[in-house]
């Protein structure tokens, strides 16, 4: 799966329409529907604000007002093409006095949205399984540095009667396997939350 890079708008102009696409990242359909009012109060006096979005377990899109089925859904079809998740679009078209027909408005939609995410950028988003390791205070910077080292992301580090590392790994054997060579046996992986990591 992929998420958008960060947040922005794109413009383009097709027979004197202008058509900006503002995409943001979004995580339910509350944040999403946030984001569409946002855009829309701002821009009121648009001819049309069409809409669509998609996370992990929900999608859906709406043509505000264009012939059914020619704005919506290709800029859906692009999040889905892309395999894009969490990611909500509003295509604002200010009309220009020429009729594009249905084909071309599918294709000016599409086009928005495609321009947009190659402006904006990806990033690639991951399952990650999350380990806990404890070291004793005077192994800890040696075991931290193996780990940077070796290409592991140790996503935190707390300090308490021992120095314990959140350590998140794709293939979780391997590294225990490591873990193991590394450190002598002398410290364990506790099993934590698998978490998403974009990169």
């Amino acid at each position: 799966m992929k998420v958008i890079r960060r947040d922005g708008t794109h413009e383009i102009e097709i027979q004197r329409s202008r058509f900006l696409c503002h995409v943001a990242r979004v995580t339910t359909d509350a944040e999403a529907s946030e984001f569409f009012a946002r855009v829309r109060k701002e821009h009121w006096q648009a001819s049309h604000n069409c809409t669509a979005f998609r996370t992990a377990d929900t999608q859906r899109s709406s043509d505000d007002g264009e012939p059914a089925g020619t704005a919506g859904v290709p800029m859906l079809e692009v999040l889905t093409r892309r395999d894009l998740v969490d990611t909500a679009v509003v295509v604002t078209r200010y009309y220009g006095g020429i009729k594009l027909g249905a084909g071309g408005l599918v294709r000016a939609y599409g086009r928005a949205v495609a321009e947009a995410v190659d402006a904006l950028g990806t990033l690639t988003r991951e399952r990650h399984e999350t380990r806990r390791l404890v070291s004793a205070h005077d192994q800890a910077g040696k075991l931290e540095n193996a780990l940077r080292a070796a290409g592991y992301h140790v996503a935190n580090t707390e300090y308490g009667h021992g120095v314990t590392f959140t350590v998140l790994t794709k293939d979780p054997d391997d590294f225990e396997v490591w873990l193991a060579a590394a450190t002598g046996g002398a410290v364990t992986a506790i099993r934590g939350e698998p978490v998403d990591l974009d990169s």
